[in-house]
């Protein structure tokens, strides 16, 4: 068994952990699938260029009401794929490279044996070992999969696949109704699947605000076919035809199945309790606000751990420890307030802060500002009929949360993202600067105006 001055398990923000201030340590990095982790390989990153790929498409398909008739010739599945890729596998396979060179790298699936003690599973079928004064686990999360379709013996997709698959399918079932199942339809639906999206709950996007959840819900149906308030009970088939047997004894028939229905942390797979870390009943590792585990040495970050399950949350959470373990007498907190987040579908979505029914839930005196992309210039250029911005403030002006639904909403919000980071009232950030006109954050500025 070797011993190191670190381990890093998980190379996605896990990756940024050691630079120039860990010089001269053994540093050992541990990785069970692609360097660079969910983000790089099966999430953010590609997503949003399949995403952004999707829009040109609709684009193309709804010029008419511009004026302009145009039509697609054919979508290039193979070529869509290989720019996604052929960009993204070459940042993974040289931060495996440059990790190598500079350190110890195993590729497998590391556990608990003891305390800063752990073994590796090694891809090839092998096994080692080591012991670490200092551990950092950032192994992330997987897509969660229901008994029906897990039990079923059927094949299916999650976000893990789907982005690789050969070609097409004619006809798409996904079944979840969160942002991984809002962006996915959005992107096969845009280049051409036959989309059904089955959600338990009676909207898509229902952690949302009420406003975003409601109008997001009605714009999909008008693309797809969408069955809310269904579940599924059995999955039958097999490669190429496969049936969703719903609760209300209707069936959904599709070429492939994708299965969005939420994520789960890594940490089960670890053996912690054999290294003295303890979880939340969800699975998540407990950590204080310095990223510290219930176990000394042993710190965590990132989806294993983190409530927010963002990539810059859990790229905040990696300076933070980078940075505490470098300055054991100097310790920094992780900042989680606010925290805002994206859906890059169509239309797309921006939020921050609190929602109106949770103002509601918490008995918070409110009020709310809401304003129409339609009733403003900009918004007429677009043709936009759902967007809206919406403000929520206290009764001292300040701002509770914001949500943005429509074309360049994950843009638009980071103004009102600066502003609650800031502590500026909806009046003080409505009347302290210039807004340009008849730029689409005009639809900003009234919002403010209108929570006042």
């Amino acid at each position: 068994m070797t011993h190191h001055d670190l381990a890093v398990v998980g190379t996605g923000s896990g990756n940024t952990i050691v630079d120039e201030r860990f010089a001269g340590l053994d540093v050992v990095h541990v990785e069970a699938t692609r360097f660079g982790g969910t983000c790089l390989n099966v999430g953010c990153i590609p997503t949003k260029m399949l995403a952004h790929t999707a829009e040109v498409a609709e684009s193309v398909r709804t010029a008419s009401r511009f004026g302009v008739d145009a039509r697609i010739d054919s979508v290039r599945w193979r070529d869509i794929v290989d720019r996604v890729y052929g960009r993204l596998d070459p940042i993974g396979d040289d931060g495996r490279e440059y990790r190598s060179e500079h350190g110890t790298v195993h590729i497998g699936h590391a556990r608990f044996t003891g305390p800063r003690a752990m073994t590796v599973e090694l891809a090839d079928g092998g096994r080692t070992a080591f012991t670490a004064d200092r551990i950092v686990l950032a192994t992330g999360g997987r897509p969660s999969v229901p008994p029906p379709v897990a039990e079923s013996g059927v094949p299916f997709d999650t976000s893990d696949t789907i982005m690789r698959i050969e070609e097409l399918p004619r006809r798409l079932a996904v079944l979840g109704g969160g942002y991984i199942a809002a962006e996915l339809a959005h992107v096969f639906g845009g280049l051409g699947c036959e989309v059904t999206i089955v959600e338990v709950a009676d909207t898509l996007l229902g952690g949302m605000d009420e406003t975003v959840a409601e109008r997001f819900t009605a714009a999909a149906r008008e693309r797809f076919d969408v069955r809310t308030g269904r579940s599924v009970e059995r999955v039958t088939g097999g490669p190429g035809e496969v049936t969703l047997h719903l609760d209300d004894g209707t069936q959904v028939h599709a070429d492939r199945l994708l299965v969005a229905a939420g994520r789960t942390p890594n940490g089960d797979r670890m053996d912690l309790p054999a290294g003295g870390v303890a979880t939340h009943d969800d699975g998540r590792v407990r950590v204080d606000r310095h990223g510290r585990t219930t176990a000394e040495g042993v710190w965590a970050l990132g989806d294993i751990s983190t409530p927010h399950p963002l990539k810059h949350v859990a790229n905040h959470e990696a300076q933070v420890v980078a940075h505490n373990l470098a300055h054991p007498d100097d310790l920094r907190a992780a900042d989680h307030d606010p925290v805002p987040a994206a859906v890059f579908a169509n239309p797309q979505v921006g939020m921050v802060g609190r929602t109106g029914q949770q103002c509601r839930d918490e008995g918070l005196a409110h009020r709310i500002g809401l304003h129409e992309y339609a009733d403003v210039a900009y918004g007429w250029a677009l043709e936009e009929r759902r967007g809206f911005c919406k403000v929520i403030t206290a009764p001292d002006g300040s701002l509770l949360g914001a949500h943005v639904l429509g074309p360049q909403a994950a843009t638009l919000i980071q103004q009102l993202v600066q502003a609650m980071a800031l502590g500026l009232t909806a009046q003080r950030t409505a009347d302290v600067q210039y807004w340009i006109h008849p730029a689409l954050s005009e639809v900003v500025e009234n919002a403010l105006r209108d929570a006042q």
